[in-house]
């Protein structure tokens, strides 16, 4: 080995470590950024997912409001406080007194369940065992609890600290709606910041993408969440009719499952309860309700869901679904965007593939 190589050798050695130094010190400072910011990943994730989302209102807003952009975002960030904490009022005054009526009542033994009706017993398969069940709490409501008590003891330490949770998920919302406004307020500011982003990852598609992230999460937000606001709010208007017991916590329950599309298991009992209290005339009724109620998404869904994305309607779906199994109510957004923009980069390697493999055919039949 002659001295020239030698020497050739160890700069590239020596280039070979400050590059893994540059590289470790990189990874390490990002680390460290993320470590601090993880308490706050979520509220800013949904800070910018409901600014994104109220954006074109925000617009409108603006235009009517004479082009002032920060009388715009107060006024949308106080709409927003408004429609999340007036919802969260009445529903928690409600669970609260039900709950309150139901511990005094079975305190003083007044609290009774009338009897199932004598058609329960010929239901299929599940008709005699709900009928003995129906027909023990009936007759003798402690006897019939009894058995359950030491899974109701266990539950009470998870439906506290369960309460907490909602508690700090409320005071998440507050401050991401705080972000959302200042978001809005500086709009342009973010728009050239995310433009750089997208042009770093996707290059020249950068603002194609770009596009595509904005667009999916406005469809998800109308299109899930929206459609479940809807069905939620039409349930509401019957379980407030026909009186049902605990209406705001059965709202929402049924809020939560209509998110994750099985609303309908939901109203079931709703239904049988009905069905057991009330007239036939009346049940009827909030049956035929119930089932507009659970057959409305099949009507919203196509219309809100997918519009003005270039992604087909089931990949977005997927994505969000499959996101809030995975990371909760915030991976309805980032499920969906993730799997949108899989999907147009896959699509486009299919493109680019068919292209480079076209010459090819056409000399072999040449």
């Amino acid at each position: 080995m002659t001295g020239e190589q030698f020497t050739d050798d160890s700069e590239y050695i020596r280039r070979a470590l400050e590059v893994c130094i540059h590289v470790g010190l990189v990874i390490l400072l990002v680390g460290a950024c993320l470590l601090i910011l993880r308490p706050f990943v979520p509220m800013i994730l949904w800070g910018i997912v409901i600014a994104i989302s109220i954006y074109p209102g925000f617009k409108k807003v603006q235009r009517g409001l004479g082009g002032r952009g920060a009388a715009a975002a107060v006024t949308c960030t106080v709409v927003m406080l408004a429609v999340l904490f007036v919802p969260v009022v009445l529903l928690t005054g409600t669970v609260v007194d039900g709950v309150q009526t139901l511990t005094e009542r079975f305190k003083e033994g007044t609290l009774t369940i009338p009897p199932p009706p004598p058609n329960v017993e010929t239901w299929f398969i599940i008709g005699p065992p709900l009928n003995s069940m129906w027909s023990t709490a009936a007759t003798n409501l402690s006897a019939a609890l009894a058995p359950l008590a030491p899974q109701m003891k266990a539950a009470i330490p998870v439906l506290l600290s369960t309460s907490g949770k909602i508690g700090l998920t409320v005071l998440e919302f507050v401050l991401s709606i705080l972000l959302a406004g200042v978001l809005v307020g500086n709009a342009q500011g973010g728009a050239a910041a995310s433009s750089s982003v997208a042009k770093r990852l996707f290059g020249d598609r950068g603002a194609e993408f770009e596009e595509l992230a904005g667009s999916t999460i406005r469809s998800v937000t109308t299109g899930i969440l929206g459609v479940a606001l809807i069905q939620s709010f039409f349930a509401a208007i019957g379980f407030l009719v026909v009186g049902l017991p605990g209406a705001g916590l059965w709202v929402l329950i049924f809020l939560f499952t209509a998110v994750l599309q099985v609303g309908v298991v939901v109203l079931i009992p709703a239904i049988i309860y009905v069905f057991a209290i009330a007239s036939t005339g009346k049940a009827v009724i909030f049956l035929i309700w119930c089932v507009v109620v659970g057959l409305m998404d099949n009507v919203l869904k196509p219309l809100l869901l997918g519009r003005g994305v270039s992604v087909p309607m089931a990949v977005i779906f997927l994505g969000a679904i499959g996101g809030f199994m995975a990371m909760g109510i915030i991976g309805l957004f980032v499920g969906a965007i993730i799997l949108s923009v899989g999907y147009k980069l896959f699509v486009a390697w299919l493109g680019r593939e068919s292209q480079e493999q076209r010459p090819q055919l056409i000399r072999r039949t040449i």
